[in-house]
C-alpha cells in the first residue's frame, strides 16, 4: 500500500515528466518561446517554429491548459477520447498520448486529424481574405502551407515512444474524415484548423459526441490576423476561425461561457 509520502513523489515525479516533455516538444529546453510582443516576433516565430525543430506551434501555457482539461475530465469519470483537428508536427498529440501512458489509462484513446497536406485552399466567394493569404508568398513559401506528411509525424511519435494503438489517425480534409470517423464519445476536443470551414466542420461534425462536462478548446479563436507570419501587413487575412465559433454557438444555442487561456486560445465546458 503506497504512504503519503509514495503518492506526493509520484505526483511530483508526473509534474517534473510533463514540464520536461513541454519543454522539448515546443523546443524551448536552450531558447525562450518567441515572444509576441517583441517587434521582431513574426521574424523569430518562423526561425523558432518553422525552421526550427519544435514539434508544436502550441505555447506552453496552452500545453498547461490541455493537462488541465485532461486531468480534470479523467479524475471527474468524464467519459470519451481527445482529439485535436490541425496537428502540424504532431506535438501536442504526442503530449496528450503521453499523459494517458503516465497515468497508465489504457481505455481512452487520441485522435489525430490532418490533412497531413496542409491547411485547405478557402473559397475566395465566400473568404477572400483568408484565400488571399493562402496564396500570399509567405504562405506558400514560407509556411507552405503548414505541410507536414503523416510520416513524419507518425515518426514524431515513434521518437517519444507513444506510436501504439491508442493512437488514432484520421487523414484528409476534415469535410471527408469527420463525418465518418469511427469515434463513439470525446471528452476533450483542441480544434486548430485556422480557417472558418475547418473550424465550422470540426464543430459540426465532432460537438455531438462531446460528454457533458468535456471541453472544447480552440486554438486560434482570439486571432483576428496572422500577425506571427512574416508577410506584409496589407497580405495578413482576418481569420475566421472565431467567427465560426460564435456562428455554431449562435446556431446551436450554447451559452456556455468562453473563457480565454491567453489572447487568443479560448475554451468552454459543455454544460449540457
Amino acid at each position: 500500500m503506497l504512504g503519503p509520502s509514495t503518492v506526493n513523489m509520484a505526483d511530483a515525479a508526473l509534474g517534473l515528466y510533463l514540464d520536461l516533455l513541454k519543454r522539448v516538444l515546443t523546443a524551448t529546453l536552450d531558447a525562450p518561446e518567441p515572444d509576441v510582443n517583441h517587434w521582431r516576433f513574426p521574424e523569430r516565430f518562423l526561425q523558432h517554429y518553422i525552421k526550427g525543430n519544435a514539434c508544436t506551434m502550441v505555447p506552453v501555457v496552452r500545453l498547461d491548459d490541455i493537462q488541465r482539461c485532461m486531468l480534470d475530465v479523467i479524475e471527474r469519470g468524464v467519459p470519451g477520447d481527445f482529439i485535436e483537428t490541425g496537428a502540424w508536427r504532431g506535438g501536442t498529440t504526442i503530449f496528450m498520448r503521453a499523459l494517458l501512458k503516465a497515468l497508465g489509462i489504457t481505455d481512452r484513446r487520441v485522435w489525430v486529424a490532418d490533412s497531413f497536406q496542409g491547411l485547405p485552399a478557402p473559397d475566395p466567394d465566400k473568404f477572400p481574405d483568408e484565400a488571399r493569404a493562402h496564396a500570399s508568398p509567405a504562405m506558400t513559401t514560407d509556411y507552405q502551407h503548414l505541410a507536414v506528411s503523416r510520416a513524419d509525424v507518425e515518426a514524431n511519435f515513434a521518437r517519444f515512444g507513444m506510436l501504439d494503438d491508442q493512437v488514432r489517425f484520421l487523414e484528409g480534409w476534415f469535410k471527408d474524415t469527420l463525418p465518418t470517423a469511427p469515434i463513439e464519445r470525446l471528452a476533450v476536443i483542441r480544434l486548430d484548423g485556422d480557417y472558418y470551414q475547418s473550424t465550422m466542420d470540426a464543430l459540426t461534425n465532432l460537438y455531438d459526441k462531446l460528454s457533458p462536462g468535456g471541453y472544447v478548446v480552440v486554438d486560434d479563436y482570439g486571432e483576428d490576423s496572422w500577425s506571427s507570419a512574416p508577410m506584409k501587413v496589407s497580405d495578413r487575412p482576418r481569420l475566421l476561425c472565431g467567427k465560426a465559433v460564435d456562428d455554431f454557438r449562435a446556431q446551436r444555442g450554447i451559452t456556455d461561457e468562453l473563457k480565454p487561456v491567453d489572447s487568443k486560445c479560448f475554451y468552454w465546458q459543455r454544460s449540457r
